[in-house]
């Protein structure tokens, strides 16, 4: 088995469970984002703060220049803390709650993007009581499916996310009535961990059909923001640590037509963050069962939920061990059947103590770890600090 280049003398020494964030591998990839979308004139990337919020990640990323991507008030909190400038952050959600919005309103962030008509009026209400003006752009359900798991597609009219097209122009034209709001834009998301362009394209269709029924009344749109989606392989980090940003922002500049002075806007999350980072587990016991053999890590789903919750696949390697591969599952030590990482994978033969790497778990990692069974939760830990 081919296997990532890791500090594994260093690792000896770190007590396990904890995450492993490769940051050359991050400013690999946001030096190709800047690269990719720097070709086209009006593209600005937002970070997604939900794919990771670590101190020592987010300020990579914002020294790299992107702006942010909330969908709580904590989450423009640790914006701001990590030094995302104000005029850069975004706030998204179904269920902004007052002190979020005020938070947000103190802070003069760039845009709220508004999901229903009651979240706009207490937006306006809120904004009136400080003497501001709120923008906003409002998240258009465009009821594009994408190829991808359902409990991560956003984008169908069956989703709780955004408002309707056909209520469009009426909660437009509602919001342009409003003192104390400032329409600026319209907001998509369509799903996330999309590997199939023509997904993008099909959303692009529908942006500029929905702008096309704007002109006709006469609106026009600061900034169109699609949203980020674009999927990594999850099967092959080490030969394909940086995602397709070139094809992904060539589509958009391809199908998506701006009009004159728009600026297109983007809040990719998954993509920046998941390949740089693992989690690094010790093979606390091998126990043999009925026709099958167990490898038992310190590390479960606590630490990373998502194949207990997604059923998602995570590349697996032992990085202490070169002998001959035998088959074996792959499972925590939570009380809960669900807490299984991988089956019947082949792996180099496995011993008490052997460090596992559960690979291109950057993204919604680390960030949806919880306590469940009183368990501490994993560091993070980056490269520059094991140097």
């Amino acid at each position: 088995m081919i296997k990532g280049t890791f500090p594994i003398e260093k690792f000896k020494q770190v007590e396990t469970p904890f995450y492993y964030y490769d940051l050359d591998v991050l400013r690999n990839t946001l030096s190709t984002i800047n690269r990719e979308a720097g070709k086209y004139e009006n593209f600005v990337v937002h970070y997604a703060i939900k794919a990771n919020a670590n101190p020592k990640v987010l300020k990579v990323i914002r020294e790299a220049g992107l702006g942010a991507d909330c969908v709580s008030g904590g989450e423009v909190r640790a914006s701001v803390e990590a030094g995302f400038p104000n005029k850069k952050i975004v706030f998204a959600g179904v269920g902004k709650t007052d002190k979020e919005i005020n938070y947000s309103l103190d802070h003069d962030i760039f845009c709220f993007n508004v999901e229903s008509i009651p979240e706009l009026e207490v937006i306006n209400e809120l904004a009136a009581a400080k003497g501001k003006i709120a923008h906003v752009a409002f998240r258009i359900n465009p009821n594009v499916g994408a190829h991808t798991h359902a409990n991560i597609t956003t984008g169908l009219a069956e989703n709780k996310f955004g408002i309707t097209m056909d209520d469009m122009i009426p909660v437009i034209e509602q919001a342009q009535q409003m003192k104390n709001i400032k329409f600026v834009g319209l907001h998509f998301h369509i799903g996330s961990q999309i590997l199939e362009m023509d997904d993008f394209v099909a959303l692009c269709n529908r942006v500029n059909e929905l702008q096309d029924r704007l002109l006709k009344h006469h609106i026009v749109c600061e900034h169109i923001n699609v949203g980020g989606g674009l999927g990594i392989d999850y099967h092959h980090p080490n030969h394909f640590p940086i995602p397709n940003f070139a094809d992904f922002f060539a589509t958009y500049h391809k199908h998506l037509h701006l009009l004159p002075g728009q600026t297109l806007h983007f809040e990719l999350g998954r993509a920046v963050v998941a390949q740089c980072g693992s989690l690094i587990s010790r093979v606390t016991y091998v126990k043999q069962g009925t026709g099958k053999q167990f490898a038992i890590l310190d590390a479960g789903m606590t630490d990373l939920i998502r194949p207990a919750l997604y059923q998602a696949y995570h590349r697996i390697e032992n990085l202490t061990s070169n002998e001959a591969e035998e088959t074996y599952d792959v499972v925590g030590p939570i009380c809960e059947s669900s807490d299984v990482f991988l089956k019947s994978v082949d792996l180099n033969k496995v011993h008490r103590g052997d460090l596992f790497a559960l690979r291109s778990a950057g993204a919604y990692g680390e960030i949806m770890a919880s306590r469940y069974n009183c368990r501490e939760l994993p560091k993070g830990i980056t490269s520059e600090e094991l140097a």
